[in-house]
């Protein structure tokens, strides 16, 4: 490719490089946002004499169709005969393309048709230059012809050429008249002023003949029912005997007459009205129009750079279509005659098709004689009020779990603000006391009790709300609300649903009515089949034919669904889907076809928009959730996109949907047919993903259509001044890629299917799809690098590996393309499309040629093209210093690779999402950093009131929606002080990721590299790093050694505090207690320390969260290989072993301290003993059985650590506490998992305090502590063990949970039980079965036993526990382990759904023990049964709803507890 300079009228100067047809040419420079179909584009004759700027993110990635014509001889695919456009210019051009329908490349098609094409141009920062300074004049110039001596000559020629003073319609009009359809129904004259194909198409298959005329052409003479005036290219004052022609068919007041751009134009001049120049015109394919009169509202396709003044239009002439965003014309109509014109192109390709209806308006008006717009094409003008709520409630999704994560923390958020906006009263159920949504302020009243019919209605009596919201909590919000409407609830106590009917609710989430409901509208569905219990199912199958998909009704993630081959996997999943579902859906498998999403905004007046299209990067077979989605899609043509468009905004009207909906289908790879998947009535996980990748705030639009506006009525939240009835245009790439956390359970099946295992996602910006993949590569957090450079893959079988969806088949593409695969093999083994392998080749191929530069230990000077076009990849310096020195690289070779770059100008540019693509002002604050451009969307201030918080990038288990909670904690007290709030974070499901929660939103890597790249540019007065768990604070002495200004507590304290050695040693020299420990140095030297204390020992790495690689040992084989995974997890940083302390009390201490002195802290208790990881423990505060004696210590050990450490923020310390004797675990100089919970148990807000501490503002320590509190908080954890197909449902060191609630109540047991429901548990009804581990747990399951039995509860127990039971006095049924013969065996109970809980506590966690119960516990999980593995949490919930019932427990909102 030759280098390039795209030279404008005004000096300006863009760099590229030429892909078409090198001919140095000169044109009027438009741009053009939105899909864009380029092969329609190009031959559109409106394109004449000019240079086409298409910011759609990549350009030639379908090839190009083959030049056929169809009967009528007007080509299939494109506009006219031959490309009309001088040269295209774009971002980045895709030479290799993947299509069924592709004959030849881009290039090639440019080349034969002598038309330049240019890539690598900074398309945005054009746009801008276009946008600000008006339509300009430009040349291509070829770099290696041109001097820069020419450059002013260049410059003088350019200005001299008069575009406007050249004929472009008398070039591109027919020069003979031509005849289609002849005998047709009625007769229509089109004068060509360039016309497209697809209007002659549009007018030919509703039977009319077409008589096409040249533009010069009087055609009065003939004889004709109407008249069609159609676009063309340039200055419509060129063409006055067109207008003349016009004027004198006008003088038949009864002639129809229709005009499309162009033709509304020179219909204007005929009527006698006057056009103006537009500074830019409207080049766009999401032109937002207004019908004028009515509310009805319609997104167009435009490319025009003239427009009607509508002051001039004569008395019996009125504009028919308003521009939304600038007030211009976009239509007329005479007042009497069938007269009528749109300044769009309703026949739209490409683009939508929305306005097609107005070619049926013609064809009635040639049958009629009358225009009959106002009352047959729209729906009558209704009452436009809103009503006025005085008081609304918003279900909101409990805590966060495998399939229901921290999206809807964000859209619940969203909701309530736009309510708050309104001045409505608001009032939320959430249990999840984590999230943002349920922090002071955000809603009026807030209730941290079980989203279920039964508390839902408590708190509808009491509150008495008008209005109810179920679009905003997930699955489990709508399954509540439809329950409550069936039951009657909702109309007893006269509350309105707001947004989506019920009704439409039931009818997408009931699969039967679904299919119906979209049969009405010849909408395709897959054969499907609901059944009701097994035998039906296998029919059902039979009659499909294997294989199938089987789906539970009402369920979220794919829960209970699975693909099947034959009977007896069918069997296996039925009955797991049947415990989640009553109705199951066996649906023909599909899979092998693309999966597409589509996000779909209605309003009640029937307008509809979508706001983002998604791509699987995955084919169909693995649930949407588990695949990494590309937005907006990459291989699908114009038509398809435009296609699957039309066909969700259909359904979306049928079905009734009032907000956001998401459309999801199955799309052929090998031609254009498709099946509808399902439609989410409700805000979802794509929702959240769709409003970050676009900038669109769903959530918040979704919520104000739901109280009755209309999109009109609403602003763009970005630009501030353009409407909210829009379709975001990007000109970036996208890239969503899921966080799995299958490593913590043991043996999960890795597989990836129908249902969903993946526990957070990341969401990845760039201006290429190869930059924007990794990115998001190193964002999930799994110690990846990007696609290359990786450490090695071990894979035995590469095929195999290919052919099975797994959590790591993207690294083993990149281990296959290393290996000498094509592109071609891996498509056929994986069905991945071929596009998105040829990009991955892409970085291979840099990676090779990196990898073979000869150099030493410094960077030759001609490698600045290759780092250049690495960085443009998406290559991080890690990355290209280990290509460059492999083995032998160091941190220093890193260091090079920076200052290399940074030395040559290699830097990235910070661009902005402002939704539409820069053709608008926007001044946002949601930005992205890329090496694909030449200058910032952002002018630096460099004045050192920036304060940067670190975000806490995916959720995972152990880092959720709690450190989210934090991060905006912190964000509102900096902007409160007056400092500029700066968050850097990548989550897409996070309110901290929100543009408005900050002054500036970097949605970008938390890297050590793209950290230094932001603190660069913004020049900070500090960075917080505390308030992000564990990934900012990894990054602390890094940032510390390159002179960053870390708030709070410095980097060495929390080097010191997260070093296992040295944090144990600080203990020793101060003389706090500890579990007895040592380094791991030897094996020699850990075995001497093990025969000192004596098994079990606790394996600790450093710098980890979640208790990631920290396994108790039982005995010498699990002790070698657990060390082994520590040392890997924790390479640079000591491993330590330590004694584990058995029938131990666990103790957290939340605090804030300044400059070593505690000025707030919180003690909270474990229920369970020491062995189960903090993240999965019950916790209780304030503690409810701890003596004052422990509490006086723990504060004690709590100051000497603080003082020892000059702790300045937040911090938590782990403590074992038996028989008063205190040992501290760890100290994290970061706020916790449990901050937003012991913060909203107290009312004091920790984050806040700490936060001022660390901005140096004097705070005051707090006048209430947790002696206080007449109440009790229950923190209880959410398991997700039903989406993790064989994994062992079982507690130990290394964290499992998802989520977690926290309930509160007068009494412990009060606030157990409302957690335990919470996080759904149910209340058994008859039957328990127990199995309760050592002599010692059976002790702790004594009373409970008891208690059991007092209330009429049947004990069913395997024999160890069956004979303590007999010896304690208490009735049991013996029960048989499936190891044993004899009945009844346990798991048949399980499967006879006659056990209504399961008690199963193993005796240790050694891997014999653990498989002795294996069977039982993953029975119960599978088939929906509760099941407890802990004898002190057992114990507690039992005792709970043994103690009291549903109706003892008060309904009370969190500010009533005081």
């Amino acid at each position: 490719m030759r280098n390039i300079t795209l030279l404008l009228d005004d000096g300006s100067r863009f760099q590229g490089k030429s892909f078409g047809y090198e001919n140095s040419v000169s044109g009027e420079v438009v741009f053009n946002t939105a899909m864009t179909g380029y092969p329609e584009s190009l031959t559109d004759p409106s394109y004449a004499g000019q240079l086409m700027v298409l910011t759609y993110p990549l350009i030639g990635n379908y090839g190009v169709p083959p030049f056929t014509f169809d009967e009528n001889g007007l080509p299939l695919f494109m506009e006219s005969e031959k490309i009309h456009a001088e040269a295209i210019i774009v971002s980045d051009y895709s030479e290799m393309f993947s299509h069924w329908n592709a004959a030849e490349s881009l290039s090639d098609w440019l080349k034969r048709e002598k038309v330049p094409g240019i890539t690598g141009i900074d398309t945005r920062e054009l746009t801008k230059t276009l946008r600000e300074r008006g339509v300009m004049m430009g040349r291509i110039l070829f770099d290696d012809e041109t001097d820069e001596k020419d450059y002013p000559k260049f410059l003088e020629e350019l200005k001299a050429i008069d575009y406007e003073s050249i004929n472009y319609v008398d070039i591109v009009s027919c020069k003979e008249v031509i005849h289609y359809n002849k005998g047709g129904k009625k007769k229509v004259v089109l004068i060509d002023c360039g016309v497209k194909t697809n209007i002659i198409r549009c007018l030919l298959k509703r039977n009319v003949e077409v008589i096409r005329v040249p533009w010069n052409y009087d055609f009065n003479s003939f004889e004709f029912d109407g008249l069609f005036i159609s676009n063309g290219p340039g200055d419509p004052n060129q063409c006055q005997e067109a207008v003349l022609n016009i004027r004198k068919a006008m003088q038949n007041p009864n002639l129809p007459i229709f005009g499309i751009c162009m033709g509304n134009q020179l219909l204007s001049k005929a009527g006698g009205a006057n056009i103006f120049k537009l500074k830019y015109g409207h080049r766009s394919h999401n032109q937002p129009v207004r019908m004028v009169g009515t509310n009805r509202c319609f997104i167009t396709s435009q490319n025009h750079g003239y427009a009607v003044d509508n002051d001039s239009l004569p008395a019996d002439w009125k504009p028919l279509f308003i521009n939304m965003n600038d007030g211009s014309n976009e239509g007329i109509r005479h007042t009497t005659n069938p007269w009528f014109s749109a300044q769009f192109h309703p026949e739209a390709a490409s683009g939508q098709t929305d306005t097609e209806f107005l070619f049926d308006e013609f064809i009635q008006t040639l049958e009629t004689g009358k225009l009959q717009l106002d009352n047959e094409t729209t729906i009558a003008e209704t009452e436009t009020t809103v009503r006025k709520f005085k008081k609304v409630l918003l279900l909101g999704s409990g805590a966060l779990k495998i399939g229901e994560a921290g999206e809807f923390d964000y859209s619940g958020s969203q909701a309530l603000k736009a309510l708050k906006e309104e001045g409505i009263q608001t009032v939320l159920i959430n249990p999840n006391i984590a999230t943002v949504q349920t922090s002071e302020g955000v809603a009026d009243q807030i209730y941290f009790l079980p989203v279920t019919p039964y508390f839902v209605e408590k708190v509808i009596e009491k509150e008495r709300p008008e209005g109810i919201m179920l679009a905003f909590g997930g699955q489990t919000a709508l399954n509540c609300g439809v329950e409550l409407f069936r039951n009657g609830v909702l109309a007893k106590h006269n509350i309105e649903v707001l947004g989506t009917p019920v009704q439409a609710i039931i009818n997408t989430e009931d699969r039967e009515l679904f299919v119906h409901k979209l049969d009405e509208i010849n909408v395709k569905t897959i054969r499907s089949e609901a059944v009701n219990n097994k035998a039906d199912a296998r029919k059902a199958a039979a009659r499909l034919g294997y294989p199938v998909i089987v789906r539970a009704a009402y369920a979220l993630g794919g829960l209970g669904s699975g693909f099947c081959d034959n009977e007896e996997g069918l069997d296996q999943l039925v009955e797991k889907a049947f415990s989640f579902s009553p109705q199951v859906l066996v649906e023909k498998s599909l899979r092998g076809w693309k999966e597409v999403e589509y996000e779909v905004v209605r309003d009640r007046f029937d307008n509809c928009i979508t706001v983002c299209n998604m791509e699987n990067f995955d084919p169909l077979g693995i649930h949407t959730g588990e695949s990494i989605v590309i937005a907006p899609s990459q291989t699908l043509t114009n038509a398809e996109y435009h296609k699957l468009r039309e066909i969700a905004i259909r359904i979306v009207r049928h079905i009734g949907i009032v907000g956001e909906c998401n459309v999801q289908y199955a799309f052929d790879p090998d031609s254009e047919d498709y099946r509808v998947i399902e439609v989410n009535a409700r805000l979802s996980r794509s929702s959240a993903l769709a409003s970050k990748a676009t900038g669109y705030p769903l959530a918040f639009v979704a919520a104000k259509l739901g109280l009755g506006y209309g999109l009109f009525d609403l602003k763009n939240s970005v630009t501030k001044t353009t409407t909210a009835f829009f379709e975001p245009a990007l000109d970036y790439v996208v890239c969503k890629i899921p966080r799995w956390d299958l490593g913590k359970f043991q043996g999960v099946d890795r597989e990836l299917g129908s249902s969903m295992k993946s526990v957070g996602e990341i969401m990845a910006i760039g201006r290429t799809f190869e930059e924007a993949v990794q990115k998001g590569l190193r964002m999930i957090g799994l110690n990846m690098h990007g696609f290359v450079e990786n450490k090695e893959l071990t894979i035995d079988d590469i095929d195999k590996a290919l052919c099975e969806p797994t959590d790591n088949r993207i690294f083993v593409i990149s281990k296959a393309l290393r290996a000498g695969y094509t592109v071609e093999q891996i498509h056929n083994l994986t069905k991945i499309d071929k596009w998105f392998l040829d990009k991955l080749m892409n970085i291979v191929r840099t990676a090779d040629k990196l990898e073979e530069t000869p150099h030493n230990d410094n960077i030759p000077t001609e490698l600045e093209a290759l780092i250049h076009s690495a960085k443009r990849q998406g290559f991080s310096d890690f990355q290209i210093a280990r290509a460059l020195w492999k083995d032998q690289m160091d941190d220093l070779h890193i260091t090079l690779v920076r200052n290399f770059r940074k030395q040559h100008g290699i830097v990235p540019v910070v661009k902005q999402i402002d939704t539409l693509a820069a053709e608008y002002p926007a001044q946002t604050n949601y930005l992205y950093l890329t090496y694909n451009g030449i200058s910032n969307d952002v002018t630096y201030l460099g004045d050192h009131r920036s304060v940067i918080v670190l975000g806490s990038g995916a959720y995972r288990i152990g880092s959720s929606v709690e450190f989210d909670w934090c991060g905006v904690q912190a964000l509102e007290t900096i902007r409160k002080a007056g400092w500029r709030s700066v968050m850097i974070n990548y989550n897409p499901e996070t309110v901290s990721t929100d543009y408005d929660m900050c002054d500036r939103l970097y949605f970008d890597e938390l890297t050590f590299e793209r950290v230094m790249d932001i603190i660069e540019l913004e020049n900070p007065h500090g960075v917080i790093v505390s308030t992000g768990g564990q990934i900012p604070n990894n990054l602390a002495m890094r940032l510390d050694k390159h002179k960053v200004n870390i708030l709070g507590t410095s980097a060495q304290s929390i080097d010191n505090a997260e070093d296992r050695e040295k944090f144990s040693s600080m203990l020793d020299r101060i003389g706090v207690d500890q579990p007895r420990w040592r380094e791991m140095t030897s094996m020699e030297d850990i075995n001497e320390f093990v025969e000192e204390v004596g098994f079990p020992v606790l394996v600790r790495p450093s710098y980890v969260l979640s208790g990631a690689a920290m396994n108790v040992c039982s005995n010498n084989e699990e002790l070698e290989r657990f060390l082994l995974l520590a040392a890997n997890i924790s390479q640079k940083h000591p491993v330590v072993v330590s004694q584990f302390i058995e029938h131990a009390k666990e103790v957290e201490m939340d605090a804030v301290a300044r400059n070593g002195e505690v000025i707030a802290y919180a003690i909270s208790e474990h229920i369970e003993f020491a062995g189960v990881h903090s993240g999965d423990a019950t916790i209780q505060f304030p503690p409810q059985k701890l003596y004052i004696e422990t509490i006086r210590r723990i504060k004690h050990i709590m100051h000497e650590i603080a003082k020892a450490l000059n702790i300045s923020g937040p911090f938590n310390i782990q403590f074992l506490a038996r028989n008063n004797d205190i040992k501290v675990i760890e100290c994290n100089l970061r706020a916790s998992r449990s901050f937003p919970f012991v913060s909203k148990v107290l009312k004091i807000n920790f984050i806040e305090l700490a936060t001022k501490v660390m901005l140096d503002i004097p705070v005051e320590k707090p006048s209430k502590n947790l002696f206080d509190l007449d109440y009790v908080g229950i923190k209880a954890s959410q398991f997700s063990f039903s989406r993790l197909h064989k994994a062992d449902p079982v507690l130990g060191v290394d964290m499992a949970s998802t989520g977690e609630v926290g309930c509160i109540g007068s009494n412990t047991y009060s606030a157990i039980l409302k957690a335990m429901l919470s996080v759904g548990y149910r209340i058994p009804k008859q039957n328990i079965l127990l199995s309760t581990g050592t002599p010692q747990q059976k002790v702790d399951m004594l009373d409970a036993a008891r208690s059991l039995v007092k209330n009429g509860y049947k004990l069913f127990a395997t024999g160890g526990t069956h004979r303590w039971l007999t010896n304690s006095g208490i009735e049991s049924t013996l029960v048989y382990w499936p190891s044993e013969e004899g009945q009844p065996q346990a798991l048949d109970l399980l499967h006879e759904k006659k056990i209504d809980m399961v008690i199963n506590i193993p005796k240790n966690l050694s891997a014999s023990e653990l498989r002795n119960g294996y069977k039982l516990r993953r029975a119960a999980i599978d088939l929906n049964i509760p099941l407890l593995t802990n004898a002190r949490l057992a114990s507690s919930f039992i005792h709970a709803f043994c103690t009291m019932n549903m109706d003892d427990i008060s309904i009370k909102s969190w500010e009533e507890y005081k």
